[in-house]
């Protein structure tokens, strides 16, 4: 017989929680946060075709699907709490939900943060999570906080950069091709990104404005600049990527770091005089930082080419959830 919906929940999706007042399984869920502290919200949502391709691993589907929005509460500088799920499924595919729930919980688990409710139904494949978390009052990173003057800063990976889950993407769209190795490499980067919640609190106090890269640095700094009234410089030579993105035609390695998205890196912005305490910052929460650029007063984004001519990007754009997709440019 198929699994009905309490089943269904009962099986995958129920354990014991500490920071639900009630428990899992009645109406609301009942969050205590620290006293004192602020409670930062997040949510997303995940729709087959749109945000991940049919051939992603139930696991890695489970784990992208919390990552990002635990990212979100990184981009705050917040702690994660708990999380609800709202799970649409074609079919309740035991196949399907014994991986995928595996995926979620071991994500869950590294970060401490706990399933409190949600809701099931059948439908396309769609995830959505909404996740809490507590930041002190004051000490939250936000958009609107960057000041002319302000370097740059982006994080990634030791050893690698940006760019490389949109070159996983340009190989599923059959436009190139990678070794084998290196396209489990993109893959991995684009299905199983790492949340970057520990340099987020890191980061409290020392950066003056910070924000996720979901939708493409050039889409996601234009969030920044719009929200604080300045404008920004770019220099490209300096953008991390890794060695098998550097590889690539130059056209492609401009395509994948400044609108390829998908990274779930930290950008953010901070005074020069803190330089060393990014990178102690960086250091305790054992994250690659690079320098990439400085904040100004012009509005709008320049970009600094490898011969120093200034140029404007061909779109300031990111992601649009209406627009793109994952099988579109």
């Amino acid at each position: 017989m198929p699994l009905g919906e309490f089943e269904l929940i009962a099986s995958y999706f129920s354990r014991p929680v500490r920071r639900a007042v009630l428990g899992g399984g009645d109406d609301c869920a009942l969050i205590a946060p620290t006293a004192g502290m602020q409670l930062a919200v997040t949510s997303d949502m995940l729709v087959e075709g749109r945000h991940f391709l049919s051939t992603v691993s139930p696991d890695s589907l489970g784990h992208k699907a919390l990552a990002v929005n635990l990212s979100d509460l990184a981009a705050c500088g917040a702690r994660p709490l708990a999380f609800t799920l709202a799970l649409s499924l074609p079919r309740a595919s035991e196949a399907f939900l014994g991986p995928f729930a595996q995926g979620l919980y071991a994500l869950a688990d590294l970060h401490d943060v706990e399933l409190v409710g949600g809701d099931t139904t059948a439908g396309p494949l769609t995830i959505c999570i909404t996740a809490f978390g507590e930041v002190e009052p004051g000490q939250a990173l936000r958009r609107d906080g960057a000041r002319v003057g302000d370097e740059l800063w982006v994080s990634h990976p030791a050893g690698g950069g940006l760019g490389d889950a949109r070159l996983a993407l340009e190989v599923f769209r059959d436009r190139i091709r990678l070794s084998s190795d290196d396209f489990a490499l993109a893959r991995r980067a684009m299905e199983r990104p790492s949340p970057r919640v520990a340099l987020g609190r890191a980061l409290r106090g020392i950066a003056r404005s910070a924000i996720d890269l979901s939708d493409g640095l050039v889409g996601d700094l234009g969030h920044i600049l719009e929200r604080s009234n300045v404008g920004a410089r770019l220099n490209l030579a300096a953008l991390p990527r890794s060695t098998m993105l550097a590889a690539q035609d130059p056209g492609l390695q401009r395509l994948c770091l400044l609108h390829g998205g998908d990274d779930y890196e930290l950008l953010f912005s901070a005074p020069p005089a803190r330089c060393e305490a990014v990178g102690r910052a960086a250091a305790e929460a054992g994250v690659a930082v690079t320098r990439i650029g400085e904040i100004e007063s012009m509005p709008g984004l320049r970009l600094v080419e490898s011969d120093g001519a200034v140029t404007a990007p061909s779109s300031t754009t990111g992601f649009d959830h209406f627009r793109d997709g994952l099988g579109e440019s």
